[in-house]
């Protein structure tokens, strides 16, 4: 996996490449992970909006391209984390409680899920 950049905003969330704190929804405070429970890891991926403005389908949802995810190999490691209907081999996660989102995805085939570090607070 890739260790955090020092030049990465979030360098100090990272301690032997895991989340150093408790990872909570950003809007209601649900904890999504306990600390030292999620891998870090560097990766290009266009996740959809939190608000959309026109898109009237999944296909046509407006992305942001992120790159700092913490990685879950099993999805019972989740404190609270709800998922989307499937979208091209892909599930979106969102809070539990609040239902925002999306502040992640799961992969189908891997079985892997990633938390983007920019939707979520660490506390």
């Amino acid at each position: 996996m890739d260790t955090c950049s020092s030049a990465s905003k979030y360098s100090d969330e990272v301690e032997n490449s895991k989340n150093k704190r408790k990872v909570e929804c950003m809007y209601c405070n649900s904890t999504i992970l306990k600390s030292h429970s999620a891998q870090y890891t560097n990766q290009q991926y266009a996740l959809p909006l939190m608000r959309q403005k026109n898109a009237t389908s999944p296909e046509e949802a407006e992305t942001e391209e992120l790159d700092e995810f913490w990685e879950v190999d099993d999805m019972f490691t989740f404190e609270n984390i709800g998922v989307s209907h499937t979208v091209k081999n892909t599930k979106f996660l969102v809070c539990a409680d609040c239902e925002t989102g999306p502040v992640g995805y799961h992969n189908i085939t891997s079985k892997k899920s990633y938390v983007a570090l920019s939707r979520v607070k660490h506390v």
